[in-house]
């Protein structure tokens, strides 16, 4: 069954929403860290590490997210940029800001 496109956007806005939440909250758990005791700030360092690791996955998923928005704004969404073919629907539902359909993702 084919997703409606305005459900989808409601998705993606959603998906932007709680990213963004999502990196405020990474910024003030790593801005937050200042205890002296040595121990204590190898296990946040270790912590910290981790919540990097994340925030740097969501500003990387956020531009492509923004680029699938303005693709349903422009009527081009769903439409492979590479070779103009339609893309999946079930590739739609595991990526729904994928700019390409299946084979030219490979």
């Amino acid at each position: 069954m084919k997703t409606p496109l305005t459900q989808r956007k409601t998705m993606l806005e959603a998906r932007l929403a709680e990213l963004g939440e999502r990196l405020e909250t990474i910024d003030h758990e790593l801005d937050s860290h200042h205890d002296p005791d040595w121990e204590e700030l190898a296990v946040q360092r270790e912590g910290d590490e981790v919540l990097e690791a994340t925030g740097r996955a969501g500003q990387a998923e956020i531009p492509l997210i923004r680029a699938a928005l303005q693709r349903i704004a422009i009527g081009s969404y769903g439409t492979c940029a590479r070779c103009g073919a339609d893309i999946a629907e079930a590739r739609l539902d595991a990526l729904p800001w994928t700019p390409v359909c299946q084979d030219c993702a490979a």
